[in-house]
């Protein structure tokens, strides 16, 4: 794994609305179905009308707070495929609106392989989270694969945007 170098931490940033258009199933971290999403959203997605950039975003929306309290890796959350839009004038069939709010987040850049990235989120929420000043916010959490993105190549490189709070 070379998600995040000794000399590199994280950064703090508030995002503004982002308004996208995508596919949804629901899924658990046992019966993981991100493969087979991106399989049926990849070809469609040039029926999305308005697109902002290139980047693609997976986005989870957990249904509540406490969700990572007690990591059970059958408890079912909903991920997005989808693209960014600068306006939502049609959405094509079987995709859906996503609206994820202004709000802050913690932004850790992971380089390597998706497949190997368990690690990479075990420190982000077992280890830099409880030591750090902020809590998980309740607002979806997102994954930006932009120009750098490359799949299972070892120099893939992707965003981890994860919604927080700073703590009272």
């Amino acid at each position: 794994m070379k998600a995040i170098p000794d000399n590199e931490v994280p950064r703090i940033e508030i995002s503004k609305e982002i308004i996208l258009i995508g596919m949804k199933v629901r899924m658990s971290f046992a019966q993981d179905k991100t493969f087979e999403l991106w399989s049926h959203f990849s070809p469609k997605r040039n029926q999305i009308q308005n697109i902002s950039d290139q980047d693609l975003y997976s986005i989870d929306i957990y249904d509540s707070i406490t969700f990572f309290d007690a990591l059970n890796p059958n408890a079912i959350f909903d991920k997005y495929a989808a693209v960014k839009v600068d306006g939502v004038e049609d959405i094509p069939e079987g995709m859906d609106q996503i609206v994820i709010p202004e709000g802050l987040y913690v932004v850790f850049t992971y380089v390597g392989k998706p497949s190997e990235a368990q690690a990479f989120f075990n420190y982000i929420y077992g280890s830099w989270l409880p030591g750090s000043n902020y809590l998980l916010d309740n607002r979806p959490h997102f994954a930006l694969m932009g120009s750098g993105y490359k799949g299972e190549d070892p120099d893939s490189k992707e965003e981890f945007w994860i919604p927080v709070k700073t703590k009272m």
